[in-house]
């Protein structure tokens, strides 16, 4: 029996499918490389995400109960001019402002405008954590 050579057609079809097979394992080999990166980008991002919202919070006070700032601008003003009051407290239950000039509230960072009367002025910002602590922070104006 005589065995006939294989038709020129089938060893380029022999061969093609090893080339597909080839371009197959690098396609998917690409494909998984680069989800991978992806999934790696992906943790590292929250990883980053996780760590500034840390320091965000422990900026902002942490679990810590503090007044973090308490300051008036400007603190010369002239006669019927607004001073802006601008506070900052972490973990307060209740904020009071002595003397009584604007509505406070516990907050990161906010400014109530008033206007003193002529002459110095001290306002104090009285914080209360709601388990008897108390912290004052005092700022003093004067109007011209």
């Amino acid at each position: 029996m005589n065995a006939e050579p294989p038709s020129r057609a089938q060893v380029i079809f022999r061969y093609t499918w090893i080339g597909v097979a080839v371009v197959a394992a690098i396609v998917g080999w690409t494909l998984y490389s680069r989800w991978e990166d992806n999934r790696r980008a992906a943790r590292d991002m929250q990883e980053r995400l996780r760590r500034e919202d840390a320091r965000a919070a422990e900026m902002m006070g942490g679990n810590r109960f503090d007044i973090l700032q308490f300051y008036a601008s400007p603190r010369d003003a002239n006669r019927g001019e607004s001073v802006a009051l601008c506070y900052g407290v972490s973990n307060a239950k209740t904020v009071k402002l002595d003397p009584p000039s604007a509505t406070v509230w516990p907050s990161f960072a906010r400014c109530v405008s008033v206007t003193p009367p002529v002459g110095k002025t001290t306002y104090t910002l009285i914080a209360d954590d709601g388990a008897g602590h108390t912290k004052t922070s005092s700022v003093e104006v004067t109007v011209h």
